[in-house]
């Protein structure tokens, strides 16, 4: 997986959504999820128009 820099305020948004010791892989494992998810749902309604 490859490293990634995070400026400060990135972080702090990180830290707001922090849940608990969650680390920061596994909150940006769920936003992706949930992009992924809103993409294909997004998509998917594309096609029935």
């Amino acid at each position: 997986m490859p490293d990634v820099t995070l400026d400060q305020e990135t972080i702090e948004q990180l830290d707001a959504l922090r849940v608990e010791d969650e680390s920061y892989d596994e909150i940006v494992s769920e936003l992706i999820s949930i992009y992924q998810a809103t993409e294909l749902t997004l998509f998917k309604t594309g096609d029935e128009i």
